[in-house]
């Protein structure tokens, strides 16, 4: 459970792709992190050192740590516009932020905001957010892991139209979490260019790394390598012994309960049907 509370109430509705996940709930539960979206942030007293200035592909985040642990991230858009200011604890279980801009830009910074909070606070109690794209069939969900422009939603477009049973989990950052020793693959609120937010929990079936290729083939990948494939594909800080740790534990539980492969390939129906038939197994 995650708790977002907005001091300006005209700023509630910036989060469309959260309505399918609210919750009334009023009991008890876990809470992840709680974030206010503030018009003024609070001035840290502590000495920062600033950590680097990180490309996400969508634009620049600049990252403070203070003498504390705690961190100040300015968030920019591709254009190089600050579009928030996002300060938080040493857990990132407690946190604000200031929104900048239009709304798009208002948008865009408390999107990514809120990924990198659930990423962090999510990493100390065992959930990976993974950038995939995932689809489900037969109860299992299973998630394709690449470089940006590799394929993965192509991959996940041909399975869903040449096998049959398969439906679009999430196109971009689904959740691993392991649960009573069983690992479950989660949708999610992020989901890139392709508005697919649903409330789905299923069993996590395989993992899989897309290259291109000139003929399709598929291998099972040792641990090592299997580490070595999925760990880039999380959102990490290195500097940041503790959560790095959390990662890589995570990543490491994950790997010792699912298959990981790596599929070379064409972007065809042969290439869907032979990672179906080999990782469904």
């Amino acid at each position: 459970m995650i708790k977002i509370s907005f001091e300006d109430i005209n700023n509630i509705n910036l989060l469309p792709s959260l309505n399918i996940f609210k919750s009334n709930n009023k009991g008890d539960y876990d809470l992840l992190f709680d974030l206010a979206v503030n018009e003024v942030l609070p001035n840290s007293q502590c000495a920062y050192i600033h950590i680097g200035t990180f490309d996400t592909g969508n634009g620049d985040t600049i990252v403070n740590r203070y003498d504390n642990g705690s961190y100040k991230f300015y968030i920019k858009d591709i254009n190089n516009n600050i579009c928030c200011e996002l300060l938080t604890n040493n857990t990132f279980n407690k946190c604000s932020c200031k929104l900048y801009g239009n709304v798009n830009m208002k948008r865009f910074g408390l999107n990514n905001a809120l990924m990198m909070m659930f990423a962090f606070s999510g990493s100390l109690k065992g959930a990976l957010l993974i950038h995939a794209s995932a689809v489900r069939r037969n109860e299992y969900g299973y998630a394709f892991i690449a470089k940006s422009g590799t394929g993965k939603s192509t991959h996940t477009g041909l399975w869903i139209k040449h096998i049959s049973g398969c439906d679009l989990l999430n196109d971009d950052n689904p959740i691993i979490r392991i649960i009573n020793d069983i690992p479950y693959l989660y949708g999610s609120p992020w989901s890139g260019k392709t508005p697919c937010y649903r409330k789905i929990k299923t069993k996590l079936g395989a993992l899989t790394r897309i290259e291109r290729a000139n003929k399709n083939s598929i291998e099972k990948l040792k641990p090592t390598e299997a580490l070595a494939s999925i760990l880039p594909c999380c959102s990490t800080m290195k500097w940041d012994s503790k959560i790095y740790n959390a990662i890589c534990n995570n990543v490491i539980s994950v790997i010792e309960k699912v298959n990981v492969y790596t599929l070379h390939c064409l972007p065809d129906k042969n290439a869907a049907i032979l990672c179906h038939n080999q990782i469904s197994k």
